[in-house]
């Protein structure tokens, strides 16, 4: 028999909760998720992306301006949106993801930062992400982009890459030349005996690195890092010119 293709993840957690506090004064009056780049909210960017890749259902937490992001993805079919409400506590990048598990299921998911967006190479990311899992070598599977290239960024980058695709960390005071794009492949396998509460998910990346479980995947394409209002005007300059 020939062999069967990678499964794409059906489900997806869309992080939509921050503050976005180095989006001011944008996000004084509307959650970063609703900033719109190229006329399109950023959140909308993502699920776009997820749904051309096959996912049936996002569950999006939400906390700043929650009602705002609830309204906006009301209308919205595909996919299917599940909000996972935090307005009585930002429960950070790891916590948000342990309130919302019963709602992911028990196979390996989509994990989207809300504010992500990348101007695609020769295939789509999510499928190259998809078919690059392997559950019985990694708990968690991260899209990198160089940190060299990628528009808007100008930090010291987040990781080294093995030829295997393991990751190390950025030493203090070091360059590596890849920067976590804000996408990832979890497996549920990697929130056994996560803490309760509010947590960073670098706390579980560390775990997985320690124990030869974190990979990395090189971004096809253009990461823009749409991290302040000033950089909205670049991103949207990069995708006019992807399309011209």
């Amino acid at each position: 028999m020939p062999p069967q293709p990678p499964a794409i993840p059906r489900r997806a957690m869309v992080l939509a909760a921050g503050l976005g506090t180095r989006m001011r004064p944008l996000t004084d009056r509307v959650p970063k998720p609703l900033v719109r780049v190229a006329g399109v909210a950023l959140i909308d960017h993502v699920l776009d992306r997820l749904a051309d890749a096959g996912v049936e259902t996002a569950v999006v937490n939400v906390h700043h301006f929650a009602d705002q992001v609830e309204a906006h993805l009301a209308d919205r079919r595909r996919p299917r949106i599940v909000i996972s409400d935090e307005r009585a506590a930002l429960l950070d990048t790891g916590g948000g993801v342990v309130k919302a598990l019963a709602r992911l299921g028990t196979e390996p998911f989509f994990h989207v930062n809300s504010d992500t967006i990348w101007i695609e190479g020769v295939r789509p990311n999510l499928t190259r992400l998809a078919e690059g899992f392997d559950p019985a070598a990694m708990d968690v599977l991260l899209l990198l982009a160089p940190a060299a290239g990628s528009i808007g960024y100008e930090g010291r980058g987040d990781f080294a890459m093995g030829p295997d695709g393991r990751l190390s960390r950025r030493p203090e005071r070091g360059v590596v030349p890849f920067v976590y794009a804000g996408v990832a492949i979890l497996s549920p396998a990697l929130f056994a005996d996560a803490p309760g509460g509010p947590f960073s998910l670098n706390l579980l990346f560390d775990r997985a690195m320690a124990a030869g479980r974190l990979h990395g995947l090189r971004l096809d394409g253009t990461w823009m890092h749409v991290g302040t209002p000033a950089a909205i005007a670049a991103a949207e300059a990069a995708i006019a010119a992807s399309v011209a």
